[in-house]
C-alpha cells in the first residue's frame, strides 16, 4: 500500500517538476488538510495553521525542479511545516522577551509616559513610512498587518497569487526596517512590538 502511494506521488512529482499546475493541485488536495491538522495542533490558531500550509506549498512550488521523487513526499512536507512552526514560535518568543524587558524597565522606575510617547512616535513614523510605499505594496501591507487579513484573502481581493502577496509583504518589511534604521534606530524594537500586537 505504501509503495502504491509513493508511486502515485512520484508520478505527480515528476509532472510537478515540469511545472504541471494540475499535479500541484492534486498534491495540495491530498496533503493540505493533513498539514493543517498538524499545524493547528501546535499553533492552536486556524488562521496561523492556514498560513503554514500556504507557506509549505509555496516552497514546494518554488523548489519543484529540485524535488526528489524517490523519497517520501509526505515526510518532506511535514519537515517543512515543522520548521516553519518552530520559526513562528521563535518570532513570538523574541517579541515576548522584548515585552518583558519593557515591563522590567517600568518596574525599575522608567517613566511610563516616556514609553507611551515613544510608542506613539513609532506609530506616527510607521504611518509616514507606509504612505511612502508604492500603492499596491502599501495596500497589501495594511490589509495584512493592520486589518489582519490572511494571505489568501488578500490574494483573492487583488486577483494576484499568494506568492505575490508574500513578496509584497517581505519587501514592505525590508523597506520599513531600513527606514527605521536610518531615521529612528531606537524605534526598531517598538516597531516589532507594534506589528505583533496587530
Amino acid at each position: 500500500m505504501k509503495n502504491s502511494i509513493r508511486n502515485i506521488d512520484s508520478e505527480l512529482l515528476i509532472s510537478l517538476q515540469k511545472g504541471d499546475h494540475s499535479a500541484f493541485e492534486k498534491l495540495f488536495l491530498k496533503y493540505g488538510q493533513k498539514l493543517f491538522v498538524f499545524a493547528v495542533s501546535y499553533l492552536k490558531q486556524k488562521s496561523e495553521a492556514e498560513e503554514i500550509v500556504q507557506e509549505v506549498f509555496m516552497k514546494v512550488w518554488k523548489n519543484r525542479e529540485r524535488l526528489k521523487t524517490d523519497t517520501s513526499f509526505q515526510s518532506y512536507l511535514f519537515t517543512i511545516a515543522y520548521n516553519s512552526i518552530r520559526k513562528s514560535f521563535n518570532r513570538k518568543a523574541q517579541v515576548n522577551q522584548f515585552k518583558e524587558e519593557v515591563i522590567d524597565q517600568l518596574d525599575n522606575g522608567d517613566d511610563p509616559i516616556d514609553f507611551e510617547n515613544n510608542y506613539q512616535l513609532v506609530i506616527q513614523r510607521l504611518d509616514q513610512f507606509i504612505a511612502e510605499m508604492p500603492e499596491r505594496r502599501k495596500n497589501v501591507f495594511v490589509r495584512r498587518k493592520k486589518h489582519g487579513k490572511s494571505l489568501v484573502e488578500i490574494a483573492n481581493e487583488y486577483d494576484i497569487s499568494v506568492k505575490t502577496v508574500e513578496n509584497q509583504i517581505t519587501e514592505a518589511m525590508k523597506y520599513l526596517k531600513r527606514r527605521f534604521a536610518e531615521d529612528f534606530p531606537g524605534g526598531l524594537l517598538f516597531f516589532s512590538l507594534f506589528l505583533e500586537s496587530r
